[in-house]
């Protein structure tokens, strides 16, 4: 049986590598390749792959979202992460947001199909570094401030708040989303009002530090 698969990178020699890696297993066929989360949702919807492996630090819409968009409305697409980031917060926000695995983009080419396999067959996977920090997480577990900014927003508050951490203005962001300028101010409004912040600098600087968008 072909495991059929969707990558999604916003580097296009990410994309390109990924392909020719994948095109020597006998068992995996990528059907679709994506630059951004929205584009990979779209594309998620039109051909449900049985996974799609995804970037956390794309623009626009960051591969948590992503992973969030596309389980939600796809529950039979699995998620596989692929991400050059280990720390904690990145892998449980990843696997809050329903990922089926998380891998390091310094892994073997075995262990991309191995993972893709498992995944494939709602199994969970992890790199062994990554399943290090969750095993020595759970040594001393705190509440992860990423779970509680999850709860805090809405999905839309959160893509409003990680273009407005990529200097996106307000028009820009009305066009990008689809709505209206009005619409764009009041999320923002809600943002500021939820997080207690005062203004667009605190915003950029809270989904930051939050992970919303990575300084890659």
């Amino acid at each position: 049986m072909t495991i059929r698969i969707l990558l999604a990178d916003d580097h296009k020699i990410v994309r390109e590598g990924l392909v020719a890696l994948l095109e020597k297993e006998s068992d995996i066929e990528v059907i679709a390749v994506a630059e951004d989360g929205r584009t990979a949702v779209q594309i998620a919807q039109d051909l449900l792959p049985d996974v799609a492996v995804i970037d956390i630090g794309m623009p626009g819409m960051n591969g948590i979202e992503t992973t969030r968009c596309i389980t939600v409305e796809n529950p039979e697409t699995r998620v596989l992460i692929l991400s050059m980031h280990s720390a904690r917060r990145y892998v449980l926000d990843a696997l809050s947001a329903g990922a089926k695995g998380y891998i390091l983009k310094d892994c073997a080419s075995e262990e991309l199909a191995r993972a893709l396999r498992i995944v494939a067959g709602d199994e969970t996977y992890l790199s062994p570094k990554i399943a290090g920090v969750l095993v020595k997480d759970c040594v001393n577990l705190l509440p992860e401030q990423g779970a509680e900014y999850a709860a805090l927003l809405s999905r839309r508050e959160r893509e409003v708040l990680q273009l407005i951490a990529e200097g996106h203005n307000t028009k820009e962001i009305a066009f990008m989303l689809q709505v209206s300028i009005k619409t764009v101010e009041t999320h923002r409004q809600q943002l500021m009002k939820k997080l207690d912040l005062q203004s667009v600098a605190g915003l950029t600087r809270y989904a930051i530090r939050e992970g919303l968008s990575p300084l890659d």
